[in-house]
């Protein structure tokens, strides 16, 4: 079984996101934040069981969904590394997970 490792970044924005919600709709901002960590709950029996991001295919991380957020990791023996949380319809700036990688080593 894998272990969960948020990163610092990556729980910053998935705050940020919340926040945001939060100023219209308290619940759904609520309900937001269970369904991620719900969502990354999961990779500790299934480290691989997210996808390769098509903007990183080439790459070690991988994503899980949960919508609106999109949720970017990579696995490293036994540890997942939560490195980046963003909304589905921004477009991925992939210097952020680069420099955040070197961070989580």
């Amino acid at each position: 079984m894998a272990r969960i490792v948020w990163t610092e970044p990556a729980l910053s924005d998935l705050n940020d996101i919340a926040e945001y919600i939060a100023l219209d709709k308290v619940n759904a901002a609520e309900r937001l934040v269970k369904k991620v960590f719900s969502a990354v709950e999961r990779l500790e029996q299934f480290p691989d069981s997210g996808r390769h991001p098509p903007e990183l295919a080439e790459t070690e991380y991988r994503e899980v969904i949960a919508g609106p957020c999109r949720i970017f990791y990579r696995a490293s023996n036994e540890e997942v590394y939560i490195v980046y949380v963003m909304r589905g319809e921004q477009k991925l700036r992939k210097y952020i997970i680069n420099e955040r990688a070197k961070n989580s080593s």
